[in-house]
């Protein structure tokens, strides 16, 4: 049986579920005070490893659960915020990267403690960031440290009392978790652009690009969405795109391909037919699109020996004509004229150095969460390094901007006022 890649939540009857497209929700706190055992709590069973001894996690954990009624969910235990020594640090900063990047947080205090100077720092941050959060002061069963409760009242925030070892107030505190959940899960892929009855043509190239037996998830996840508005989907190879359009009655509504095939298949698309790639709608979904077309304007501008970061959210097997690491530097070299310095970096994770990149190329990010894509784009935008999509950036190098555009309103504005 072949192994099931750990951005993949379930595989049941067929269907593949993601951890992007859950809720995460960050358990946090200090050493000790019981973040893996509130895990497992909430899920119910004895998944994460506990001991009395601290530092115990060290790698940010997720498991995925259904917290119902609202629905799934991806909890994510982390080392503790006041981890020491050299490694220690490291944890710590991954655990901030769990917190910059996920949709809620729980923050576990020890009931018999203070809040510490760490913890006060730790909420600071979480007020900075805007991130909805609740307070589970855990083991109370040791009793109630009555200067502790003075000092959340300062924090104006929700808290629980709980003791995870006796299973008290858990329900409770799920149940609260539930109702302050956000709900918001961003701009559809195309629920948006068409309507019941509606005709959608979905190219779909098979390369040596294409993973063998499965779809990429970016066009499994849009014929889903298509099919959930009632329209009527058409997948076909872009070989035989012009055959299927000359056997439809009337033009399709809609047509959407792969970034690569843009070209081949504008070409066959009547004009009045709306167009746009897969690329494109993920970058709408996850990301911010008039950014992204915002972000053009410094591909003009590059010039020799300027460091460009191509930035990919997941790991894979490079291939021969890889297109991150072969294709995109080719046609960037070819379209600016200029000896560019490529950089590729595969993961969670940008590069400390980023404000020495004049440009960074983004994948469709179809494997971070919403907030993790968003997070990554605020922390260009603060350090002014523009940003481009690979869709977008593609159909720009290819000529296919700007009607891959004209579906969006906002980006097409933002691309009207670049070129005024």
């Amino acid at each position: 049986m072949k192994s099931i890649p750990n951005n993949i939540t379930e595989v049941k009857t067929g269907f593949i579920e993601v951890k992007s497209e859950r809720k995460h929700v960050a358990i946090i706190g200090r050493r000790n005070v019981g973040k893996s055992s509130l895990v497992n709590a909430f899920l119910g069973q004895e998944l994460c490893i506990v001991s009395d001894v601290a530092g115990t996690t060290t790698d940010p954990v997720h498991k995925s659960m259904e917290l119902l009624p609202y629905g799934p969910i991806v909890l994510v235990d982390t080392a503790g915020i006041d981890d020491e020594g050299e490694l220690g640090e490291k944890r710590v900063s991954k655990t901030i990267k769990v917190i910059a990047s996920a949709d809620f947080a729980i923050v576990v205090l020890d009931a018999q403690e203070r809040i510490s100077p760490k913890e006060w720092e730790l909420f600071n941050y979480l007020a900075k960031i805007n991130l909805p959060f609740i307070i589970a002061v855990n083991k109370i069963e040791f009793g109630v440290n009555p200067v502790l409760l003075t000092e959340m009242k300062f924090l104006k925030a929700t808290h629980f009392e709980v003791s995870c070892a006796e299973n008290v107030g858990i329900d409770a505190l799920k149940s609260k978790v539930i109702r302050m959940l956000p709900q918001e899960s961003g701009p559809p892929l195309i629920g948006d652009l068409v309507n019941q009855g509606d005709v959608v043509v979905l190219v779909v190239p098979i390369d040596l690009g294409a993973p063998k037996s499965r779809l990429i998830l970016p066009q499994v996840q849009t014929i889903r969405e298509a099919l959930d508005e009632d329209t009527i989907v058409v997948v076909v190879k872009d070989k035989e795109l012009r055959s299927v359009l000359y056997a439809l009655k009337n033009p399709p509504d809609l047509v959407v391909t792969d970034s690569q095939a843009i070209m081949r298949v504008a070409a066959d698309v009547p004009d009045n037919v709306k167009l746009t790639t897969f690329s494109i709608l993920m970058a709408r979904h996850k990301g911010d699109l008039p950014f992204f077309v915002k972000g053009l304007k410094a591909v003009e501008s590059l010039q020799d020996g300027d460091k460009v970061l191509i930035a990919e959210a997941c790991t894979h097997h490079e291939q021969a004509d890889d297109i991150g690491r072969v294709k995109i530097p080719r046609w960037l070299r070819l379209h600016t004229k200029k000896n560019l310095e490529f950089v590729v970096t595969s993961g969670g994770d940008f590069p400390d150095n980023l404000s020495e990149f004049k440009l960074i190329v983004h994948c469709g990010g179809c494997m971070l969460t919403r907030k993790a894509m968003q997070s990554r784009v605020k922390q260009a935008a603060l350090i002014e390094v523009p940003v481009v999509n690979y869709g977008v950036l593609i159909s720009y190098m290819h000529g296919a901007i700007p009607r891959v555009l004209l579906p969006f309103e906002d980006a097409a504005a933002e691309w009207n006022h670049q070129k005024a």
